[in-house]
């Protein structure tokens, strides 16, 4: 069986899709952006804290925190801020981080230079 997750402390989906979606053991979190009452952050830092904000919210609402988190997917529109992008992530997540991916993609919704969507153990 899958549960629908849904926090309104959370942006609302862009498309037709879930902020998240759980099984028994996981949570499958659609990506995040640096998004707050419908309004982009304004830059790289501000936006990757918003998004792991809102990552936050998403999973409190799993009764879950990023402590569980064990993977994250993180698009980045320019990787020349992946040390900033690192210096900011970091602090969110403790001695023992998820594993992780970084890409750079050529766009991404609303504007966003970065998204992160991740995966949960409950």
């Amino acid at each position: 069986m899958t549960e629908k997750i849904y926090t309104n402390l959370a942006p609302e989906p862009l498309g037709p899709y879930s902020q998240a979606i759980a099984t028994d053991q996981l949570v499958f979190m659609s990506g995040q952006l640096g998004l707050k009452d419908g309004q982009l952050a304004p830059d790289l830092a501000s936006q990757t804290k918003q998004a792991i904000m809102n990552m936050q919210h998403v999973l409190a609402a799993a009764g879950l925190s990023l402590e569980n988190v064990v993977k994250t997917n993180c698009f980045l529109t320019d990787l020349d801020d992946f040390n900033e992008f690192n210096e900011v992530y970091a602090r969110f997540f403790g001695d023992i981080a998820p594993a992780r991916s970084a890409v750079q993609v050529g766009k991404l919704p609303a504007g966003a230079i970065v998204e992160i969507e991740a995966v949960a153990i409950r």
